[in-house]
């Protein structure tokens, strides 16, 4: 069977059918819910130590709404640091049979009979996914503010609110590269088994191996100097391969966004010397156009991420695809 050879009006065609479709079947499934349900009661009792530490600074600090994200209370994280552990766990979980599950149903054959491309069909289920991610988000976003309007009693300030806005779209960022990743092993494997298995495997790589990892490797390409390492001092080019290479990982490049972003005060996100701080008030929070320009990096890294990885499996898919067709009629 030639491929698309006869192709007729646009590929997008019936992209929102099946971006609705699926958006209504993630929202409604029960998968969703018990994910929901995981990241609300997590996310609800990191938020109560969040709060508690908050309101006692709450007459003093410029920045208290921003102290809901970023405070902790053992033995629970903060709120951000525990959207950074959920986040890929839900779109895995979204993503890990968005593909091989409709060959596991025999539906494949069926939905590309109709007049809807491949093309169509794979951004649908993407953009589907990244949609369900963002409501979820927001829900969250809203419980935050909504929470923290209750308990602190001040609303919060518009840097604050931009902010937070900032901090969401990185959120829907992470997620996006996570959802690529899922979607493509779910291209990649005819089982859901396997592609599921394989995603959370590599996410754990990346979330508790790689962090331990990345200075070995470092030390192995940059040798630190032997009279640094006798005072247990790295030097600055092994200290810089060991961020280079931690920013492999998009939970490192997540990480040091939300740092950044949530924090203020925050000026650097890698080695800095004395000579850069000279002139400069430690402590004194920096505007917000100046901790774009700070995160505008991992920003940079987690876009390209979400792309290269739908490209990857949109080709993967567009290959695979032609194949089954061809099988199939035979």
């Amino acid at each position: 069977m030639p491929r698309d050879t006869n192709r007729t009006g646009s590929p997008w065609q019936g992209m929102g059918a099946v971006a609705i479709k699926e958006l209504s079947d993630h929202l409604s499934s029960s998968r969703m819910r018990v994910l929901e349900w995981l990241v609300v009661l997590t996310a609800a009792a990191s938020l109560y130590g969040a709060v508690r530490s908050a309101s006692g600074g709450s007459g003093s600090d410029p920045f208290v709404f921003l102290r809901l994200f970023t405070n902790a209370q053992p033995p629970l994280p903060s709120f951000a640091a525990l959207l950074g552990f959920l986040i890929p766990l839900v779109a895995i979980g979204l993503g890990f049979d968005a593909v091989n599950g409709e060959y596991s149903r025999r539906t494949m054959s069926r939905i590309l009979s109709q007049p809807l491309y491949r093309d169509a069909l794979l951004c649908g289920k993407f953009l589907a996914g990244l949609a369900t991610l963002g409501i979820c988000l927001v829900a969250l976003w809203l419980l935050v503010i909504g929470l923290g309007l209750v308990a602190l009693g001040v609303p919060p300030g518009g840097e604050e609110i931009a902010r937070s806005l900032v901090f969401l779209l990185l959120a829907l960022a992470y997620a996006g590269v996570w959802l690529a990743i899922a979607m493509l092993f779910s291209i990649v494997f005819r089982s859901a088994a396997t592609s599921a298995l394989v995603t959370l495997g590599l996410w754990l790589f990346f979330a508790l191996l790689w962090p331990m990892l990345a200075p070995a490797l470092a030390q192995v390409i940059a040798p630190p100097d032997p009279l640094a390492q006798a005072f247990g001092q790295p030097t600055l080019q092994t200290m810089q391969w060991e961020q280079w290479l931690g920013r492999l990982s998009p939970a490192q490049l997540f990480n040091e966004a939300v740092i950044a972003i949530l924090s203020p005060a925050t000026r650097a996100l890698g080695p800095v010397f004395l000579s850069q701080l000279e002139g400069a008030l430690v402590g004194t929070p920096l505007p917000l156009t100046q901790s774009l320009a700070l995160i505008w990096p991992q920003a940079t890294g987690l876009l390209a991420g979400v792309i290269l990885l739908f490209a990857i499996g949109y080709i993967a898919f567009q290959r695979q695809e032609v194949r089954a067709l061809r099988h199939g009629c035979q």
